[in-house]
């Protein structure tokens, strides 16, 4: 152990070593945990034997490592590649990720489809940054793969000594067949077969696999980043996608939904198309009651064809016209046979008017309550509308009350907690538009491009509301213009330390306006709204925050 270690700078203290070593065609990698004395922080050393020129194309390697930004990768906070003898080695210092490896996670069994595609989106569009700038990660295993708790993911070990893009596209689909299976590939099935087959029941996610993991130039997926925007893409319903049946390939399957899409457009292309000629119908001009051969029927007016007339309109024929046309036969008509045209525009006259006064009740009734509700609101600034009025779903059994239920605990603060931030302001003057009462007014974060989650740059960015003292929280309800945007509800005892220092109470995906319940009351004077995921917005991805309200225990 002493020998591996030999000729560190003082400045890095090993203290346990971690994962397999690494063997390359140049030496040997071995991991450690260490800590940096100058910056009293955790790190992983990875020391390379031997050092000098045979460690330099991994030294290389890391210095392009180590421009890179995203959470997705261990950044790379040191590098040397030494002098190769005795009293200098190789050594590479990255960021120490904590929480647990993937292969801890799936121990307990496979994971659903929504959380492996969370898990491999954020990992490749991390690989896919490296690619971006020509640098192959290499060494992506269920072991070096970390879950992080504030539920992002990193990769330990960056860069590994040696890799290709195409390997790494591989070990993504790998991982996602392992999350999905909680199988490795190659390992025998239940049924003892080495190589079985594992099962994946979602068919895009079974294609994307299999792409992935092709060496065939026409049938491998192209890109790490093609791989992250696949997997960004939400499931269609099973009503509007076909599902593949046992014996159908990718191609076949890829062919009706192809036709089926087609079906969808010529559908809309016979709509417009009847839209048109109805519209070209109503647009000839109403002429003169034509006559017919006297073995034909009345004439119907060709500007009315696919309408009912106006009240107003005069018949297109009378006692003449039927006489003319019908001959003597009509003589001997009952008077209200002939006139039952007239009698079908007053009933038609009558309905409209019907329609029109049911119009006019409703628009008054509507009105009425909708004003005197708006009032009731104006009347109690910092409450929402009363229960009956709100456009969220009534809480399930268990959940907080909602702000409608009773009072709100009051905040007499807040302001923007951005600890991962680079100083930029996070529009910090709109914070109390959040709890003013009035969701029309809105906080939002900046934008971000490139990704959901926060461009890559930090894990998130939140407000932290005073209460004023320490109050015993229940939940809290939230409402957004932004739906779909996913939340942390953190409390703690001071509003200036690191996330750490706030614990989370609950956490959840906010649609309009929601209610969070907290698993357990918590008795606190701070809580941290904590956004970790944003939204499609213009130019980029953003959230944003109209009305925080705190509820109390019960």
């Amino acid at each position: 152990m002493t020998a591996t270690i030999t000729g560190l700078p003082d400045r890095y203290r090993p203290l346990d070593e971690v994962g397999p070593e690494e063997r390359t065609d140049t030496g040997v990698i071995h991991c450690w945990r260490a800590k940096d004395r100058i910056l009293n922080r955790d790190v992983a050393i990875r020391v390379h034997v031997p050092g000098g020129p045979a460690a330099r194309g991994w030294i290389t390697r890391a210095l392009t490592a180590g421009g890179l930004a995203t959470p997705a990768l261990a950044m790379v906070y040191d590098a040397s590649e030494g002098n190769g003898g005795e009293s200098g080695v190789a050594y590479v210092v990255n960021e120490w990720i904590e929480g647990r490896t993937l292969a801890e996670r799936l121990d307990s069994g496979p994971m659903g489809e929504r959380e492996a595609r969370t898990v491999l989106r954020r990992l490749a569009e991390g690989v896919a940054e490296a690619h971006r700038v020509g640098l192959a990660v290499g060494g992506l295993s269920p072991e070096t793969v970390v879950l992080r708790p504030n539920g992002l993911v990193g990769l330990r070990a960056v860069p590994a000594a040696t890799g290709t893009v195409q390997e790494d596209i591989a070990a993504l689909g790998a991982l996602l067949e392992y999350c999905l299976t909680g199988r490795r590939a190659g390992v025998p099935g239940p049924d003892g077969v080495p190589g079985h087959p594992p099962v994946i029941g979602a068919p895009d996610l079974a294609a994307l696999v299999r792409r992935a993991r092709s060496s065939e130039p026409g049938a491998r997926l192209a890109s790490a980043a093609a791989m992250a925007a696949l997997l960004a893409e939400r499931p269609r319903s099973h009503g509007s996608v076909p599902v593949r049946s046992g014996d159908e390939s990718d191609s076949g399957w890829l062919r009706r939904l192809r036709d089926h899409r087609e079906a969808d457009r010529e559908a809309d292309r016979e709509t417009d198309r009847d839209a048109r000629q109805a519209a070209a119908v109503a647009e000839v001009p109403d002429d003169d009651p034509q006559r017919l051969d006297p073995h034909t029927l009345p004439p119907v007016p060709p500007g009315r064809a696919r309408g009912l007339p106006p009240v107003s309109a005069e018949p297109a024929y009378d006692d003449a016209d039927v006489h003319d046309v019908f001959g003597d036969a009509a003589d001997g008509y009952d008077e209200d046979e002939v006139d039952r045209p007239g009698r079908r525009r007053l009933m038609v006259g009558g309905l409209l008017l019907a329609a029109v006064v049911l119009v006019v009740l409703l628009a008054w009734w509507v009105g009425t309550n909708l004003l005197s509700v708006a009032g009731d609101v104006d009347e109690r600034p910092g409450t929402a509308p009363p229960a009956g009025t709100s456009s969220a779903p009534p809480a399930e059994d268990g959940a907080a009350p909602s702000s409608a239920a009773g009072p709100l605990v009051g905040i007499t603060g807040a302001s923007v907690f951005d600890p991962f931030g680079d100083g930029e302001p996070e529009n910090d003057d709109e914070v109390p538009a959040t709890y003013d009462g009035d969701p029309a007014s809105t906080w939002s974060t900046l934008n971000y491009r490139g990704s959901a989650d926060f461009g890559n740059l930090k894990p998130g960015v939140g407000i932290v509301y005073d209460l004023g003292s320490d109050q015993a929280v229940g939940g809290i309800t939230l409402t957004t213009t932004t739906p779909g945007i996913a939340v942390e509800v953190r409390t703690g005892g001071a509003p200036d330390g690191d996330l750490d220092s706030f614990a989370v109470a609950t956490s959840g995906s906010v649609d309009g306006t929601t209610d969070l319940a907290f698993e357990e009351p918590v008795t606190a004077r701070y809580v941290l709204v904590w956004v970790t995921g944003l939204v499609p917005a213009e130019d980029g991805f953003a959230a944003t925050l109209a009305e925080v309200g705190v509820t109390p225990a019960t």
